[in-house]
């Protein structure tokens, strides 16, 4: 989904987090539409190093741009796929993300929505090594930084069994994280529960990120 845009709806929950004296920053990595084919069609077959490479790339390029961005200090936070990506961030590039909060990941796209990945993976049993390097599960012994994971356990679109696995793999792993289990809650966080996340993630990142 294309997250740059002049929709100002957009912007209300970045301000927020500006003005708890935060620098947001939201990029577009190639495999968002509406730029062209070829940028839509850069992550085929491969969710994570198009959409990480990116993210780090344009991180760094506004860093050298603005030098108010603390880049010793950097947080990631998500949903859904951006639950994916923020956690994937801390667990594959330690060095540039120093805290997470991953919010209804899909740690393993073998077990979500098939029309969904397949329209971007293919079929498993034609590509099982594609799925195997976009799975965050392997990585879970990697983990060196703040990991906040969070799923509704009334998820019915990333099933919370997702976040549940990466969390059992880390702590097999022996690597200390988080995890906030929200009975009652569905993927679209209904009644104000969006808002009450928000505050506890905002506590999370000035522990971990002061």
């Amino acid at each position: 989904m294309q997250d740059v845009t002049a929709d100002q709806r957009r912007r209300q929950h970045r301000q927020w987090w500006a003005d708890q004296g935060f620098a947001v920053v939201t990029i577009d990595n190639r495999g968002t539409p509406y730029v062209s084919p070829a940028y839509t069609h850069a992550m085929y077959r491969g969710f994570s190093d198009v959409t990480l490479d990116d993210q780090v790339a344009a991180l760094h390029a506004l860093a050298a741009r603005h030098g108010d961005l603390d880049l010793g200090r950097v947080g990631v936070r998500g949903w859904s796929y951006g639950g994916y990506l923020s956690a994937m961030a801390v667990l594959r590039r330690p060095d540039v993300f120093h805290a997470a909060a991953a919010g209804a990941a899909p740690t393993d796209f073998r077990h979500y929505d098939t029309a969904y990945t397949e329209r971007y993976l293919g079929l498993p049993q034609d590509h099982p090594e594609v799925y195997e390097r976009d799975s965050l599960i392997p990585d879970a012994p990697q983990l060196s930084r703040p990991l906040l994971l969070i799923t509704g356990l009334a998820d019915d679109n990333v099933h919370p069994s997702h976040t549940l696995r990466l969390s059992r793999a880390l702590t097999e792993a022996g690597r200390p994280h988080q995890l906030l289990a929200l009975p009652g809650v569905t993927h679209m966080t209904p009644g104000g529960t969006r808002e009450k996340l928000m505050a506890l993630e905002l506590e999370f990142f000035r522990r971990e990120l002061a």
